[in-house]
């Protein structure tokens, strides 16, 4: 069994920032890459960041100079620093991660962005 337990979401005026937390436990041998999504109401699931095992990272072209990705491999972690908040950035945040075999997600932190 394999948990993604998230943490960091909340409430946050525009220009303002927040950490988003993600870690992994249970039976994982190795996780290859780890990513962020967010869902907004209304709107389909979209790949907010991607870091591989060795660290090359990808962004969302909406958050590129935002927000940054990073990983602890000691510690099953995956981090999504997110500065300059946006109002439009209000979603759902989910983290995802890959095995060799199967990929998981996490249940999800609301993040809320006033103006």
């Amino acid at each position: 069994q394999v948990q993604l337990v998230e943490s960091g979401g909340g409430l946050v005026q525009a220009g303002g920032s927040l950490r988003l937390s993600c870690a992994a436990s249970g039976s994982i041998l190795s996780i290859n890459a780890m990513g962020w999504y967010r869902q907004a109401p209304g709107k389909q699931r979209e790949l907010v960041a991607h870091i591989t095992k060795a660290g090359y990272t990808n962004y969302a072209d909406s958050v590129k100079g935002r927000f940054t990705i990073s990983r602890d491999n000691a510690k099953n972690t995956v981090y999504l620093q997110m500065n300059s908040l946006k109002p439009e950035d209000t979603a759902v945040y989910y983290c995802k991660i890959w095995t060799w075999t199967d990929d998981y997600w996490g249940q999800g932190t609301q993040v809320t962005v006033s103006s």
